[in-house]
């Protein structure tokens, strides 16, 4: 495992421990909740997809679901704890980590659409790491009329906020074949804090998002129970694969970077491949290289495994068997 990932683990696994120590202390579960508390801690896994402006299928690109490119599917892993102050109600802590990588290149379909997008011929990958904070609301349990009636199998609805740190890479291949990942940001592909392009605002590599989604929840026994669950992540830029405005001026780029790497970003930031137009070279200055309509996303379906943690009930899982009432 990479040095940074041994550090992130580290560091939320940490987070989550010393989150259970002081909420599961009596005192404050009195004093957040007014009454004991149920805990859980968890692991999950599952693949993880990326909608941007990169790949894609048929048509037009777009964020739905049509444009999702199997190819590039990564795994997401992650940790968890979560508290029920009520049977209806969860509030999670979390931290996962998971890969997100898009190309042009594989698009196969030829309709004009699908051959601009692969003319530009653009790529990207990035590690995103996330820690988010989330309500899990229960609809059956909160529509239970019979109280100590606890139902093996529960749906449930997820939203939240959270924090999630991402690093973008293009590469450039040799005349050998042998391609190198170079980090997009700071080399301002599209013009971003340059004078020229007053419009162009630098993006940062830590953002905020917003968990929202839906799963369900079965109880294998009393302390042990298996979940899947859909998570969609609303984000607020549309830079996770640096491809949003413009094309820019090449000449720009000697103007604020090094010589060298003034060098790699003309290459990067346009690395178009003749298919429509024979003979072409580079796109023109101010033509469209990504679409700022869409912000970028991206989403898990992941299997998740939870202990629940100190004594259990009396009304157990297991002895609930019976069908629920609900009015």
């Amino acid at each position: 495992m990479k040095p940074y990932l041994h550090k992130f683990v580290q560091k939320h696994v940490l987070l989550l421990l010393l989150s259970f120590t002081i909420l599961s202390n009596t005192s404050a579960q009195s004093f957040m909740f007014g009454q004991k508390v149920k805990w859980e801690v968890g692991l999950n896994f599952g693949p993880s997809f990326f909608l941007g402006d990169l790949g894609g299928n048929s048509g037009k690109g777009t964020n739905d679901i049509k444009d999702i490119n199997l190819e590039f599917t990564k795994m997401m892993k992650g940790v968890f704890v979560t508290a029920y102050p009520k049977g209806w109600l969860g509030v999670r802590l979390a931290a996962d980590v998971t890969y997100l990588q898009g190309s042009d290149d594989i698009i196969t379909t030829t309709g004009i659409d699908e051959l601009w997008r692969k003319q530009r011929n653009l790529d990207f990958k990035t590690t995103v790491l996330e820690g988010y904070l989330a309500l899990e609301l229960y609809p059956t349990m909160m529509l239970r009329r019979d109280k100590s009636y606890e139902p093996k199998l529960r749906p449930y609805g997820l939203v939240g906020v959270g924090v999630f740190h991402f690093n973008p890479k293009g590469s450039l291949t040799d005349a050998s074949g042998n391609k190198t990942w170079y980090a997009l940001q700071p080399l301002r592909l599209e013009g971003q804090g340059m004078t020229e392009y007053p419009n162009v605002k630098p993006y940062k590599l830590t953002q905020i998002n917003i968990p929202l989604g839906a799963g369900l929840k079965y109880y294998a026994s009393e302390r042990i129970n298996l979940s899947t669950e859909l998570l969609y992540r609303k984000t607020f830029t549309d830079y996770i694969d640096d491809v949003s405005a413009k094309y820019i001026d090449p000449n720009n780029f000697s103007k604020y970077l090094s010589a060298g790497d003034a060098v790699i970003a003309s290459k990067l930031a346009d690395k178009v491949q003749p298919i429509i137009f024979p003979g072409m070279t580079r796109f023109s200055e101010g033509t469209q290289r990504g679409d700022t309509k869409n912000g970028d996303t991206y989403f898990s379906v992941v299997l998740k495994f939870g202990i629940r943690l100190g004594p259990l009930n009396d009304n157990s899982v297991l002895r609930q068997t019976r069908c629920p009432s609900v009015y």
